[in-house]
């Protein structure tokens, strides 16, 4: 437990480090003591990354995942299969599909999902630029890759609605994937199983 008898400038630190997701103050000791013990080079090296992660990082503007230069490695990359994109709800939820190595197209990334108790709705996510994508790229198929919570499935059933009508096929993820979990966190046999299991919809 952190206490007076730690000098204000370690107390701060360990204040600022156990506001990150996984750190209680407990981890946030340990870093910033180990971080205390290592050469100053290293800590400035980690001081220098983060700046330049907040400085340097912004999202792609073609699919909303993150990147430090024009596009993405994924939408600059030549051999992904261009008429296919996953819908995703977040960054995170990219990465995870990424790792299993399921899938070879392109990515849209929402950034959320309708929530309308939380006053989320289809303006605050990036779904008018999913809509502009399929009116500019040649896109055969849009894979509703969507979490399975309530707010994953509202985001799935409006986008089903709204492609209804365009010459797109639409899929939707298969229930590989327990209800209420979390697609960061499920592991890459399921998510492969998934995404090959994977439905029409229309």
């Amino acid at each position: 437990m952190v206490t007076k008898a730690h000098p204000p400038t370690l107390r701060e630190l360990i204040k600022h480090l156990s506001k990150l997701p996984g750190l209680g103050e407990k981890s946030a000791s340990r870093i910033a003591m180990h971080l205390l013990r290592a050469p100053a080079a290293d800590a400035e090296a980690l001081a220098q990354a983060i700046l330049r992660l907040k400085r340097e990082i912004h999202t792609c503007p073609r699919c909303f995942h993150f990147t430090d230069g024009d596009l993405c490695a994924i939408c600059a990359d030549p051999a992904r299969r261009t008429g296919e994109i996953c819908v995703v709800e977040t960054t995170a939820d990219l990465l995870a599909l990424e790792e299993s190595g399921a899938f070879r197209g392109l990515y849209h990334v929402l950034q959320g999902a309708l929530a309308p108790l939380d006053g989320v709705g289809p303006d605050d996510i990036r779904i008018r630029e999913l809509l502009e994508r399929l009116e500019r790229e040649e896109v055969r198929e849009v894979i509703l890759a969507t979490n399975p919570t309530s707010e994953g499935e509202a985001t799935a059933s409006y986008l089903m609605k709204l492609l209804e009508q365009r010459p797109v096929r639409v899929t939707r993820i298969a229930y590989g994937i327990p209800m209420g979990g979390d697609l960061k966190y499920i592991d890459k046999v399921t998510l492969e199983r998934a995404l090959r299991g994977r439905q029409q919809v229309h």
